[in-house]
């Protein structure tokens, strides 16, 4: 296998919803993501503010004509759900989207390709077990019973997803075989609090979960993930950051009600 396959080679856009709220009108898109990896999204930001809530700092704005605040996030799970609590209660979005990059587990990916995680996997929550973690759902606080292992995308936003990949036109990247164009996919994220550079448990996640991408926020999956996070960090953002950009665009969310 060409290792070239098992750098950070896939962006990461997770998409969430609301039941009551999906596509609501005069209520912001939420975006989250690393305070590194969300810059090229601030970057689009027009009339953006700053806004402190609980001393994390938001930033509002629009987005092609759409109301929008992005969050920035620490790395890891607990640091993220910080971050989206205080989203979803100060501001009360109508729907959260989570950009950012993410290390290649599918070996056909490459450096500036974008995964659509059209589901999510935690693969380090579950029973230590002298194997291993034995992933499995989380149980709810309020129902009592145990999530799905594999956390699916709500259908309104996957179809929302593909069609602004279709009209989508990524800039070309260098590459040893010469310029190619990134492509966009679907896929499973998995997510976990560890930055993974161990090629056999990527294997592993592959088979076991069918993993597609791994993440933490900015994980890669091998010996060289750090350094060649620091190499694709900025085309892999920016390919995410053009993704998010055209969701929000085709989202149908009102204007009229101001961000408070």
């Amino acid at each position: 296998m060409n290792s070239s396959y098992r750098v950070l080679a896939t962006v990461l856009v997770a998409l969430v919803a609301f039941p009551t709220a999906v596509l609501t009108q005069s209520r912001p898109i939420g975006v989250l993501g690393i305070t590194r990896e969300i810059a090229p999204i601030e970057t689009r930001l027009q009339d953006s503010r700053e806004v402190v809530v609980q001393g994390y700092v938001f930033r509002a704005g629009t987005i092609n004509g759409r109301q929008v605040v992005v969050g920035r996030a620490g790395a890891g799970k607990v640091n993220a759900s910080i971050i989206a609590t205080l989203l979803i209660h100060h501001f009360n979005p109508s729907t959260v989207l989570f950009s950012g990059t993410a290390g290649a587990v599918d070996p056909g990916l490459r450096p500036g390709d974008v995964v659509i995680g059209a589901t999510v996997v935690q693969y380090d929550a579950g029973v230590q077990t002298q194997q291993g973690i034995m992933p499995r759902g989380m149980r709810n606080a309020v129902t009592g019973q145990l999530d799905p292992l594999h956390v699916p995308t709500p259908e309104t936003l996957m179809d929302v997803a593909r069609r602004s990949a279709q009209g989508l036109k990524l800039p070309a990247i260098k590459a040893q075989e010469g310029d190619r164009i990134p492509r966009i996919v679907e896929g499973v994220i998995a997510t976990g609090d560890v930055f993974l550079s161990d090629a056999g448990r990527r294997e592993e996640l592959r088979s076991s979960l069918g993993a597609t991408a791994i993440e933490m926020e900015g994980a890669a999956a091998d010996a060289q993930a750090l350094n060649n996070y620091q190499q694709f960090l900025s085309v892999a953002s920016e390919n995410a950051a053009a993704l998010v950009a055209a969701i929000i665009t085709m989202l149908d969310v009102g204007l009229d009600k101001p961000l408070r």
